[in-house]
């Protein structure tokens, strides 16, 4: 929920359920009491009765497009004409289209997919009283079907020791490993058009694994594990838990180590600096990444206009999670879904670098560059040569640092952004050496233009306001960036290249 929010951190008060799962883990011992003081202060109260709340639904493609579900059916066709109309302006395609009013069956949503999986839905208790409602219930052999993931391997062993995952079995359900899959497009992946509604955290476009671009479209709907069983024990017709009549009682969890006991090796303290490790032909060392240069030039290699760009659109995640340990082959998959185009982009920027390093640079570029006020005397010596992309809000979604490195390891120096979505997106750039620039006011500047940034390193040491920027082209057009503020050890990052190097040093 704290990621869910951007928040940086969070502090939740503890209560007799912490204190039990501790527990029941082995840990009663690290259990504390944390509350507020009777005088502590906020600076903004958002009180929530959490018992007033009822079932809820997030429509496509977001998880703060949010409807209750009895409001959602007594009002079906504006709501889901009205997220069709959001959905295209998303995708940006009068080609692949979503349509949810189709759906609508004598007045009813027929959905055609449910799970309960991973780290949201996937919790004893949660998947303990979805059994419960489905006793006696089948979500029918039709097009609709139910996955079920456990959260861990020893909620998957509670769940087989208690009798659960043999009711779920037997009402139609298919249980599927430990593991957080159709969260991320790896498991599960809907049939084109498909409305799947599920028990996990995130339905940002296509992370459910479709592809825009090959004519693909399915939608994710965010419900409640205990709503998802009650919809599949009415045939696939979307019902709220609260219809439902069952027992809501769950027995005390048992935690039961013995599957990470006998398989997972416990190596703490007790390191071996002589051991191997095994490469396959698939995992690959990280590119080296040279220091800043003291003067930058960016081309930018995309150019997003959308409110919002997530992480799932920087770097796809289901398709590509046998590359994570090959960052070249990875970063293949860049912007693959919302800019086909930019990794030969980021390529042809990346291959200007190398020929500069070779002493072979563009004179005709070296012109334009000398072109530029206090820039007369410059030499490709001088001067080091990145891509960028533009995007107005980028970052929102999961924190994995490959939205970043993907874009350093084809050559990227910078972001130039209008406000970064999420702090963690901003200081994974930062990582990866790439300079988190920012832009007021309009963009003098388009995709394929070159941008200069003199004397970028001096600019490091400042107070990142007001740099100066040139865009090159039959004219110099000057502008200026900022950043936001950088901590010392930040800031020597930028300038060593990545935290790698930082580290090194």
């Amino acid at each position: 929920m704290t990621t869910e929010t951007t928040c940086l951190s969070s502090i939740w008060e503890t209560d007799e359920v912490t204190q039990r799962f501790l527990a029941v883990h082995g840990r009663a011992a690290d259990y504390k009491k944390l509350t507020p003081a009777d005088l502590a202060y906020y600076d903004g109260v958002v009180e929530v009765d959490l018992s007033a709340i009822r079932p809820m639904i997030a429509l496509p493609m977001h998880p703060s497009n949010a409807f209750t579900i009895e409001e959602l059916n007594a009002n079906l066709e504006d709501i889901l004409h009205a997220c069709e109309q959001d959905v295209q302006k998303l995708i940006g395609r009068k080609d692949v289209q979503l349509d949810l009013c189709s759906k609508i069956e004598n007045g009813k949503l027929r959905v055609d997919q449910g799970v309960i999986a991973g780290c949201a839905g996937g919790l004893y208790d949660s998947i303990y009283e979805a059994a419960s409602i489905l006793k006696g219930h089948t979500g029918g052999c039709g097009d609709y079907a139910l996955s079920v993931y456990p959260g861990s391997q020893p909620i998957m062993m509670e769940l087989v020791r208690t009798g659960v995952i043999g009711e779920l079995m037997a009402s139609g359900a298919t249980i599927r490993t430990a593991f957080c899959g159709p969260c991320f497009g790896a498991g599960d992946v809907p049939a084109n058009g498909a409305l799947s509604i599920r028990h996990t955290t995130r339905n940002f476009p296509s992370r459910e694994g479709s592809k825009p671009g090959s004519g693909q479209l399915a939608g994710v709907a965010l419900m409640d594990a205990r709503s998802i069983a009650a919809t599949t024990a009415n045939g696939g017709i979307l019902t709220p838990a609260t219809d439902i009549d069952y027992d809501p009682t769950v027995p005390e969890y048992q935690y039961d180590a013995s599957s990470y006991d006998t398989r997972v090796y416990q190596g703490f303290g007790k390191g071996d600096y002589d051991a191997l490790l095994k490469f396959g032909p698939n995992i690959k060392d990280w590119p080296e990444i040279a220091p800043l240069g003291d003067n930058l030039l960016l081309k930018v290699a995309s150019y997003i206009t959308d409110p919002v760009t997530t992480t799932d659109e920087l770097i796809p995640s289901g398709e590509t999670s046998s590359y994570r340990s090959n960052p070249l082959g990875l970063a293949e998959f860049t912007l693959s879904r919302k800019d086909p185009e930019y990794v030969g982009r980021a390529k042809a920027v990346q291959a200007e670098e190398n020929a500069r390093r070779a002493g072979a640079g563009d004179a005709a570029l070296l012109a334009k560059v000398n072109a530029v006020p206090g820039c007369e005397k410059l030499s490709w010596n001088d001067i080091q040569i990145a891509s960028t992309i533009f995007a107005v809000k980028p970052g929102d979604g999961s924190a994995r640092e490959q939205a970043a490195s993907c874009q350093r390891v084809l050559g990227a120096g910078a972001n130039i952004v209008t406000e970064y979505a999420t702090k963690r997106y901003r200081s994974n750039l930062i990582n990866w050496g790439m300079l988190p620039l920012q832009l007021a006011g309009a963009t003098p500047f388009g995709l394929g233009d070159y941008v200069l940034i003199p004397n970028v390193r001096e600019a490091l040491k400042g107070d990142l306001q007001n740099i100066k920027a040139y865009v090159l082209g039959d004219t110099v057009k000057e502008f200026e960036l900022y950043m936001a503020p950088l901590t010392t050890d930040e800031r020597q990052i930028l300038a060593d290249g990545c935290l790698i190097n930082f580290y090194k040093h």
